[in-house]
């Protein structure tokens, strides 16, 4: 099924909130609604280690709030994880290590033009997740086929629960970690990055994308073989808009963009408002239409959401539900103004 588009709204999962039906309170607020992330409830929360559930290896010390792996652990528990690979329930999200993933299962969400998920994606999260020798567990050659093996596989479970909720459910494979991944990282050369990554979405069931903050090679991105890409635009519409032959190419395929455009950081919120956001959105449109990127289909094809995640705003949630509420006024206006359904 395809992934809506005519300007409607969605966000990020990773919310401020420690109260979890407040948290999901305002992610259903959105047209397409998600279950939410709270790292500061718990730690089982953060992205990371969520992603990081039945993963062979892990040595997580909730005490100490730290994430970390062993390669002796992880050959002596590798042969038990695999006796589970044929079994969904394994590589799904735990009650233990999400407090609003099994109430968001609950909802009858039928009636939407669509919801989303999310997980970690294994480029970020072997980036992040250090081994004995304090060395990144995506440059270890044994580790690394295995962890996008098992990463896909949790995916692609959670996908299919979701559409059971509803037919046009997606996901997103959350990956800050891309904007490194093409740089010199020694023990990872930019062509095994290349094809692993092609080798890995090829594993996800579709609907599949990504979305992350910062700025990666677009080029390889966009030219990737997904449904949906979800960037800030705020601080890398400029960037993003330079690159107008990849993203032609990757809407003429049936790609999404998300247009992250709404700052959830205190000081910026509250530099801006809704003018001064639509005339930078607006402005990127241009842009684009200049360059050959009909506006009309453009818009067909884009949602519209918070630019970035926020965990450290002095006011807490306050200034994200403003951002949540600014994100909705601004897409009422926009499909106003361009008379979309």
């Amino acid at each position: 099924m395809p992934i809506p588009g005519n300007l409607l709204t969605t966000a990020m999962a990773v919310m401020p909130h420690k109260d979890a039906e407040a948290a999901l309170e305002v992610a259903l607020s959105l047209d397409i609604p998600f279950w939410p992330q709270l790292p500061r409830l718990n730690y089982y929360e953060d992205m990371y280690v969520q992603a990081s559930e039945h993963f062979p290896g892990i040595m997580l010390d909730m005490d100490n709030q730290t994430l970390a792996f062993s390669i002796d652990k992880f050959i002596i528990e590798l042969e038990e994880t695999l006796s589970h690979f044929d079994e969904p329930d394994y590589f799904d999200i735990s009650d233990q290590y999400s407090d609003v993933y099994r109430r968001f299962l609950e909802l009858d969400l039928s009636d939407r033009p669509a919801i989303r998920g999310q997980l970690e994606g294994p480029i970020s999260f072997g980036l992040n997740v250090l081994d004995q020798d304090k060395r990144p567990i995506i440059f270890d050659d044994t580790v690394r086929p295995f962890m996008y093996e098992f990463m896909a596989k949790r995916i692609n479970v959670q996908l299919e629960r979701l559409k059971k909720l509803n037919p046009n459910a997606f996901m997103f494979i959350d990956e800050p970690g891309l904007q490194f991944l093409f740089s010199a990282l020694s023990g990872y050369d930019s062509t095994a990055a290349r094809k692993d990554m092609e080798e890995f979405l090829s594993m996800i069931e579709r609907p599949r994308g990504i979305h992350l903050c910062g700025n990666p090679d677009w080029d390889f991105l966009l030219n990737q073989d997904m449904d949906i890409l979800s960037l800030d635009v705020y601080l890398n519409g400029e960037i993003f808009s330079s690159y107008a032959g990849s993203i032609k190419r990757f809407l003429a395929k049936g790609g999404v963009i998300v247009w992250g455009i709404v700052p959830t950081n205190f000081e910026p919120f509250e530099a801006e408002n809704i003018d001064t956001i639509t005339a930078q959105l607006e402005n990127i449109w241009i842009v684009l239409d200049k360059k050959g990127i009909d506006k009309d289909y453009l818009l067909s094809k884009s949602l519209i959401s918070p630019a970035t995640c926020c965990l450290v705003n002095p006011d807490g949630e306050k200034t994200v539900e403003k951002a949540f509420q600014v994100v909705q006024n601004l897409s009422e206006r926009l499909r106003d103004k361009y008379n979309l359904a």
